[in-house]
């Protein structure tokens, strides 16, 4: 079987990056399996996770102006260019089935082109996002909506990341496919040192400003321990959360730790995961977190975080309420045996992402298609 990924590039640290080579690696592996991945802007570097050498990559140097909307018409511009090269390259690989893996540009003309190939897109973002603009749009809005949820019709499957996303799709392609496990590691912490763990992107929308609030909280009572913060981004938005962190006298349990390869070791040495996100779709941390055996305290946001986190091996804290997270906090922090507990329940919860049983998912679909 032929599979071809698109996606804009593959040497930026990302969440979806991580997922596809995953995803591409097992089935590279796999016999009677042949892998290749288009890009349409990776510009000659080289990928930022490691890729199987059994897998075919082909860039179409489209380059869109990443600093403007791809329908800014500088962009618009190379749309055609882009139609025509993915096209052509889809033809020439004649693959069984085709996976539309970034919300690029490739998204909105993919299933009218090479008509008899099946079609897949993924999505690995929460549509909780577009809820505001799609009850009060404008009229470029309304029109651009009406022609997504056509496109998405035209796919033969959509792939979302958790039940709650299927309300806010028209169709009826959709499928649940949760991301794999990246590791499931030998031992687990022992949740005996004092550092509460975060990790991801660098952006407002993980809420890492909430969670500085938090931590003040927090850090009246229990000045022994830390708060590590791991991810970059936006050095601007770092800026204003360091000296956040300065204004409050945190400096020395709230720690920037940048972005880290090692995330695995430094989950192993902390003891409790937290997430104060404004939305997510299906956080792959959080699956990483519970396969170290660390218990989850999250802010229930929009609509990830629900579908991974139980009473049994985390706390799901009412969104924006700060006062109950860092009470609850504080709780684990002191209630060893109970976060003993929790930490057992997330790593045998976590078991149900590991790689073989997802992509068995995968498999599935493909050969349905």
């Amino acid at each position: 079987m032929k599979i071809v990924f698109v996606i804009d590039q593959v040497y930026l640290h990302g969440g979806i990056e991580r997922v596809l080579s995953i995803k591409a690696n097992y089935f590279a592996e796999q016999a009677n399996y042949q892998v290749h991945i288009i890009t349409t802007e990776q510009k000659d570097n080289a990928p930022c996770y490691e890729f199987s050498d059994k897998i075919i990559f082909q860039d179409l140097r489209v380059n869109y102006n990443r600093q403007k909307s791809y329908f800014h018409p500088v962009n618009l511009l190379k749309l055609p260019k882009h139609i025509n090269k993915t096209r052509s390259a889809i033809k020439k690989i004649n693959p069984d089935v085709v996976v539309v893996c970034s919300h690029s540009m490739d998204t909105y003309f993919v299933p009218f082109i090479n008509r008899k190939t099946p079609k897949v897109k993924e999505f690995h973002y929460s549509k909780f996002i577009e809820e505001n603009k799609r009850n009060s749009p404008s009229l470029f809005k309304k029109l651009f909506f009406k022609y997504t949820d056509y496109v998405e019709k035209k796919y033969d499957r959509l792939v979302i990341l958790n039940k709650d996303e299927s309300n806010y799709y028209k169709s009826n392609n959709t499928v649940v496919i949760p991301n794999p496990l990246t590791f499931y590691p030998d031992t687990v912490s022992k949740l005996t040192n004092n550092i509460v763990i975060t990790a991801g992107r660098i952006a407002h929308v993980k809420g890492y400003d909430i969670l500085i609030d938090v931590w003040k909280i927090v850090n009246e009572t229990e000045k022994k321990w830390e708060l590590h913060i791991y991810g970059d981004g936006d050095p601007n938005y770092v800026h204003k959360l360091q000296h956040k962190i300065n204004e409050y006298g945190l400096q020395d349990s709230l720690i920037l730790k940048g972005a880290t390869a090692t995330i695995k070791e430094k989950m192993l040495n902390s003891s409790i995961f937290v997430m104060t996100s404004h939305n997510e779709c299906f956080p792959l941390v959080l699956l990483e977190a519970q396969a170290c055996g660390l218990p989850i305290v999250s802010f229930d946001c929009p609509y990830g975080p629900r579908n991974i986190i139980s009473e049994d091996n985390g706390v799901l804290i009412p969104h924006y309420d700060n006062e109950t997270f860092a009470d609850r906090l504080v709780h684990l922090m002191n209630a060893k045996e109970e976060l003993k507990k929790m930490g057992e329940q997330a790593r045998k919860d976590s078991s149900k992402y590991e790689l073989e049983a997802v992509m068995n998912q995968w498999k599935n679909m493909f050969q349905k298609l």
